[in-house]
């Protein structure tokens, strides 16, 4: 195999590998948040993904690069981890990892509308199209759940909670591009879970939980630190230097397949048909929004096929 199809190769293994690993971050965020509550939860994450990747920023000697922009880092990771986390654990206090995982899906959707109102990017009629049919896949999908069995949260808020999430992801890349573009990301990724850890200490004392968490818990507690934050992390950096954003961004398709897959056989959690039909349209709509399905694209490809004779 030449240089060329190896590098592909291991490019592919790390893409599926990050997808597998996010995908498993719904599964082991719903173990912990039973004991540890949605904030502790959301808390301990990020502090133990700080621990992780502090010791390699400071041995690539990129200390300096967030000490100089560490307030608008600080803050954007409070949007895009403490907060989303956070949210993410409350709603799996109620709903199942595959429904919250699909919703999840609709990060890039919100990542355009967002970029669309804030920054000014409008998008053209495929991607509006694109956007109204990912709105559509999410009213489906809370169609579908709006029967579930109430708990101590209906369902549905716990969507809302999901979905709030999503927006506070969309938020926090619209306001990385505007005022972190020319932070190194290992500096970004690293402050931002500093940042996110501090801002959530004090609500994590007082919610703490007043029960000694289970060993399965601060188990599950670690492998989301150091396995879906800092290791993830490290896979994400090395798929965005060798591959253009959107293609690296792509990830966000497969966590859906490995998060049901992994509720279905070790949590025996149900997945029904009206949620595999909601998730293939916010998918496809989420795909059209961000460009990843482009009729210009494959109008052109069809444009340099040969005529047939």
């Amino acid at each position: 195999m030449n240089s060329t199809g190896s590098d592909q190769g291991r490019w592919l293994a790390q893409f599926v590998a990050l997808g597998a690993i996010w995908g498993s971050s719904f599964m082991f965020m719903r173990l912990a948040v039973a004991d540890f509550g949605p904030v502790a939860t959301a808390t301990l994450r990020v502090s133990l993904g700080a621990l992780f990747l502090l010791p390699l920023l400071l041995w690539r000697g990129q200390w300096p690069a967030l000490r100089a922009r560490w307030p608008a880092i600080f803050f954007v990771g409070l949007l895009n981890s403490g907060i989303p986390f956070a949210l993410f654990a409350f709603s799996l206090l109620t709903i199942t990892t595959g429904l919250s995982s699909i919703i999840n899906a609709t990060v890039p959707m919100f990542g355009a509308l967002v970029a669309w109102l804030w920054l000014g990017e409008r998008p053209g009629l495929w991607r509006i199209v694109g956007l109204v049919l990912g709105f559509l896949g999410v009213s489906l999908l809370a169609w579908d759940q709006a029967g579930l069995r109430a708990t101590a949260v209906h369902p549905i808020w716990a969507m809302a909670a999901c979905l709030g999430a999503c927006i506070s992801y969309a938020l926090a890349a619209s306001y990385t591009r505007l005022y972190l573009q020319d932070v190194p990301p290992l500096a970004a990724a690293t402050g931002s879970q500093i940042g996110a850890a501090l801002g959530m200490a004090l609500p994590a004392l007082w919610l703490w939980p007043q029960q000694p968490p289970s060993q399965a818990a601060w188990l599950s507690l670690l492998v989301l630190g150091a396995l879906c934050t800092g290791v993830a992390y490290l896979l994400y950096f090395r798929l965005l230097g060798s591959a253009s954003p959107s293609r690296a961004l792509a990830v966000t398709y497969l966590i859906p397949l490995f998060a049901v897959s992994y509720g279905v056989t070790l949590l025996d959690e149900p997945f029904t048909a009206g949620m595999g039909l909601s998730a293939l349209v916010i998918l496809l709509g989420t795909a059209m929004a961000t460009g990843m399905i482009a009729p210009d694209a494959l109008l052109q490809r069809f444009r340099k096929r040969p005529d047939s004779p």
